[in-house]
């Protein structure tokens, strides 16, 4: 399987030619396929792993906005070997689907944590620790969470000495943990500071072997114009910066 930097464009939310500046970068059109905002079909996902089937989980990958962060199922299953997964998300996505039969943005987590028998260890940074607090118990048993507040407090030492980092780790970024001034996503936001995210990355990324990163948060491409335009110029801000900064250690 191919190691490659993907946009993956379900909603024409990514400029068009910005792959056109690097050649390590391959856009794919998946718009085309049906059954795939907010949730995503039986038919659907049978269409997008055999688009992606000559795509390995390594390298950086674009999916789109929040609707789309299922798609970090798609690469983590390619893995055949133990690992961790690292998702900075404002979000648990951990809920009971309302179609068990569906995958959903708001349910992936908790699909692979059931399913996928590779994986040892999700580490959840930049919830609110409500959000945190109504993870069922038995759902806990691999997972370490730390909360925007403890990071604001500077706490979480104590987790952090449970993470397996002898483990390859995949990671996965949903930009909605970011404050409005970094990123402009289509679901409610944390406020972390990009620059609080690179060090997280970094202090992860140096002790610890990097299988493939996928990046999701962009804007609705509903938006009037004047606000999407706006929202589209601070998201592609932070996906370039993001991109250099995670290519530097890949």
């Amino acid at each position: 399987m191919l190691t490659q930097n993907l946009i993956l464009d379900f909603s024409h939310i990514y400029p068009e030619g910005i792959e056109a500046d690097s050649k390590e970068v391959c856009r794919m059109n998946m718009s085309d396929i049906e059954g795939t905002n907010l949730y995503c079909s039986k038919e659907a996902e049978e269409e997008i792993r055999k688009r992606l089937k000559e795509k390995g989980p390594h390298g950086i990958h674009f999916i789109d906005n929040g609707n789309y962060h299922y798609m970090t199922k798609f690469f983590v299953e390619k893995i055949r070997r133990p690992f961790s997964l690292i998702l900075f998300d404002y979000h648990s996505d951990m809920q009971e689907p309302m179609m068990k039969e569906l995958t959903s943005c708001g349910s992936w987590v908790r699909e692979i944590m059931e399913k996928n028998h590779y994986l040892e260890q999700i580490i959840l940074i930049g919830p609110d620790q409500k959000s945190i607090d109504e993870i069922e118990p038995s759902l806990k048993e691999k997972l370490i969470c730390i909360s925007i507040q403890e990071l604001e407090k500077q706490q979480g030492m104590e987790k952090a000495k449970e993470i397996k980092t002898e483990l390859p780790a995949y990671f996965s970024i949903d930009k909605d943990v970011l404050d409005r001034y970094s990123a402009r996503t289509n679901w409610n936001q944390g406020n972390m500071s990009i620059e609080v995210l690179e060090y997280l990355l970094s202090e992860f990324f140096c002790h610890m072997e990097i299988i493939g990163v996928d990046i999701c948060g962009e804007c609705d491409v509903m938006e009037n114009i004047r606000e999407k335009e706006k929202d589209c110029r601070i998201n592609m801000e932070a996906n370039q910066i993001l991109y250099r900064f995670i290519s530097s250690y890949l």
